[in-house]
This record gives structure tokens, C-alpha cells and sequence, in this order.
């Protein structure tokens, strides 16, 4: 499959809804888990700036595994209601985190990171994981962010 980005000129939202528009066709008559989560970490790196990494924490027990993503070396594990990724999982809602050194519990797995969304990935209410995102910035996410966001997880749920 030939995959070629678009050019992202327009608003914010629309450049967004041409993502999930390319994560659709990547994800098309593809069931395997690792490959789609591989390939969304991989477009999302590409459309996203000022972020410094993207990824996907997946649901075992009672912890998140380390799935695929772009970026740094991160944490393996994480224990549900830890740190951002944790609390997302634990309360099973979206995480906008302008500052994460003033989040309680904050697991600094790179120490360039200032700012953090994290949108747990849910299907027919059980959690299958988390897509996290960090910003060497702080208050890089904002609302436009989280619903876009939290579109594009849906779309990838619907594949996983």
C-alpha cells in the first residue's frame, strides 16, 4: 500500500479531520493490533508538533504495558491510578494535563515533558489501553486537541 501525507494548510479541526481520514485508509482491512497501533503512533508523530512523544500504554491486570509509540525510551509499566496514564485508565476519562509537574503522582519518564493528553481507549466500555501524548511545552494540548483526539481514538478502537 502506497501511503502519501497530506498537506495540512487548513484550520486546526480540518487538518485533524485529514488525519483521521488518512488513519482510516491505513487501518483499512488491517485486524492486527500491533501494526495499527504502530501506524497510528507513526501518523500521529508525523501530524503533531511540538510533542516529543506519542504512544499507546495497553491494558494487562491491573497496569498499562508499554505498546507501540514514537519517542524516547519510555516506562514499561504503570500501574493503574499512577501518574497521568494511570489515572486516565483508572477513571476511564480523558486526561488534559497543562503541567505535569503540578500533577499529583506524575511519573517523569523523559524529563523534557511539560505538558500531557492522555485518552484511554475504550470498547463497549472495557479498556483496552491509552493513547498518550507529551509536549516539551506546557500547555500544549487544548480543547480542539482533546475532541480531535478522543475522534481519532474512536475511529482506532473500532480496529483494535
Amino acid at each position: 500500500m502506497m501511503f502519501q501525507t497530506a498537506s495540512y494548510t487548513g484550520t486546526k479541526a480540518h487538518n485533524y479531520q485529514l488525519v483521521i481520514k488518512q488513519l482510516r485508509a491505513l487501518l483499512e482491512g488491517e485486524r492486527n493490533r500491533v501494526a495499527n497501533l504502530s501506524n497510528a503512533s507513526a501518523l500521529l508523530n508525523q501530524f503533531l508538533e511540538r510533542i516529543n512523544w506519542v504512544g499507546f500504554y495497553l491494558a494487562e491486570g491491573e497496569e498499562l504495558v508499554l505498546g507501540p509509540f514514537q519517542g524516547l525510551p519510555a516506562c514499561v509499566r504503570i500501574p493503574f491510578g499512577k501518574g497521568v496514564c494511570g489515572t486516565a485508565a483508572s477513571e476511564k476519562k480523558i486526561q488534559r494535563i497543562a503541567d505535569v509537574h503540578a500533577f499529583p503522582g506524575h511519573i517523569a519518564c523523559d524529563a523534557a515533558s511539560q505538558s500531557e493528553i492522555v485518552l484511554p481507549l475504550l470498547k463497549d466500555g472495557h479498556l483496552i489501553g491509552v493513547l498518550d501524548i507529551d509536549s516539551p511545552e506546557k500547555d500544549r494540548f487544548d480543547e480542539i486537541d482533546e475532541q480531535m483526539l478522543a475522534a481519532f481514538a474512536a475511529v482506532l478502537v473500532d480496529y483494535l
